[in-house]
Parts: structure tokens; sequence; C-alpha cells
């Protein structure tokens, strides 16, 4: 593990395997860099790409009070650390913030994005306004729990999934990223609403991009990837067949592989 300051001083910590053309690759929420689907996606990347995973400000180190721009701060810090030009990748919620990163910093020259949850449409209906100040409280207070069940609930799982999943080993990995929940809800916020998306938000993002959806993913995914990819000036979309939100390694790798060498 390597680590890099910020500008507000928190430490950002970062794995860097392979060598060739930098990728950071961005998790999504409840995912980290020692849980999740990116250590599996990075590998395959290797023969071709110097690979930069790194953890989330709140899962490394934090400095309150959060901001959206912080989080970019800390791409940036990365950024410089791969030499001031990559690729980056982004999934689900933060590939939002991947969106955003591309839309103020320099040296990012390829974007893609799996899944970002924005909801423009009546094919999924707006999340409400207290979101993220329903999250706040449990994950200040370190009720890691508490913030989890609350956040997995807000994202539609039912029930009767939660309380199976809190029985299984896999519930105290994903307590780790309980204090970054309300993070990522702060990031997609305002793309959640119900509003048509806007070309002129991101009319900066001129570099190639990539929007990719799962072919059995829910028809608001399928819609959302869609219209982000005619409202980005240089896009490509791509459904990738037999995929849902949970993507296999195998199959987004070589899809990566292809978009940034080409």
């Amino acid at each position: 593990m390597k680590s890099a300051p910020s500008k507000d001083g928190t430490r950002v910590a970062f794995d860097q395997y392979g060598s060739g053309p930098a990728v950071i690759l961005v998790d999504g929420a409840l995912w980290h860099r020692g849980f999740g689907p990116m250590p599996s996606i990075g590998k395959l990347l290797v023969p071709h790409f110097t690979v930069f995973h790194w953890d989330r400000r709140g899962q490394s180190g934090d400095m309150p009070p959060y901001s959206v721009e912080r989080e970019i701060e800390d791409i940036e810090a990365i950024v410089d650390e791969a030499g001031g030009s990559v690729y980056l990748f982004g999934t689900s919620s933060d590939a939002a913030l991947v969106l955003e990163a591309a839309s103020r910093l320099d040296g990012i020259t390829r974007v893609a994005l799996y899944e970002a949850p924005f909801f423009f449409n009546d094919v999924h209906p707006p999340r409400p306004d207290n979101d993220v100040a329903k999250l706040t409280a449990p994950a200040a207070a370190n009720r890691r729990s508490d913030a989890l069940k609350l956040y997995i609930k807000t994202v539609g799982t039912p029930g009767i999934a939660i309380a199976i999943l809190q029985l299984t080993p896999m519930w105290a990995k994903l307590k780790a990223v309980g204090p970054t929940l309300p993070y990522d809800m702060t990031i997609v916020s305002d793309k959640r609403a119900g509003e048509p998306l806007s070309a002129r938000r991101w009319s900066s993002v001129t570099m190639p991009a990539l929007t990719a959806v799962g072919g059995k993913s829910p028809g608001w995914w399928q819609d959302a990837m869609k219209q982000l990819s005619k409202v980005l000036p240089n896009a490509q979309h791509r459904v990738l067949a037999g995929q849902t939100h949970m993507v296999e390694a195998p199959v987004l790798a070589p899809v990566l592989t292809e978009f940034f060498l080409n």
C-alpha cells in the first residue's frame, strides 16, 4: 500500500500494480480497496496498464467537513502520483464522481462509466430530498450497521434480503464502508431528483467517454446510461449482454481495455 496527500492534508491510500498507461479505479458505494469487484478487474487490466486502486475519503484518511470537491482533490492526488495523465473508471454512485472529476481536472484523457444511478424520468421515481440527512446521523455516530441497513434499504434492497445478509460474513466487510455512505449519497443527490440530464452540466467532459450498462439491469439504468451517452460531447455506449449491476470482471475488463487503448 502507498499513500498520497490530498490538498487538505488527508492521506489517500492506494495500491499500484502493473505497467503501461495509468488507469485509476474508483469504487462504488459498499466497496473499498480490500473488498469488492475492483481488485479482480484491476488484475485483468495489469497486462496493459498501470493500475491505481484507491480507498476513498473515510476509508483511508478523512478531514471533515465532507464535500465532493475534496474527493475530486483526492483523485487529483492520485493523478499526480500517476504522472499527470490517466484513464479513469468508476462504477455506480462513483461513476458520478468520475464525471465530476473529469469535468474539473487536467490530465484525465478517457473516462469509462458503469451504471451511474441517475433518475431522470418516470421509469424510476426520484429519491426524497432528505436521503443524505437521514444517513448522516448514524454514520457520524459510527453506528455502522444502522447506516448500512438504511443505505441498502434506500437503494431498494428488500427487508428480508437485509435480514439474511446480516447473518453472513459479508455483513462485517460491508460495515467497513459505513462512514462513507452519506458521501456516496451526496455525490448523486442532485442527479436522482427526476430532472433531465443536462448537456451543459458536463460540457467540459470532452475526452472520449464510455457509458456501459448490463443487459439484465433494470430499465431505469438502461435509460440513464443511454441518455448520458447522448449528453456527453464525445461518448460511446455499450450494453454488456447478460450482465447486471454486479458486472463480472472477465466481461468488463476486455471492454475497458479496448476502449482505453483505441
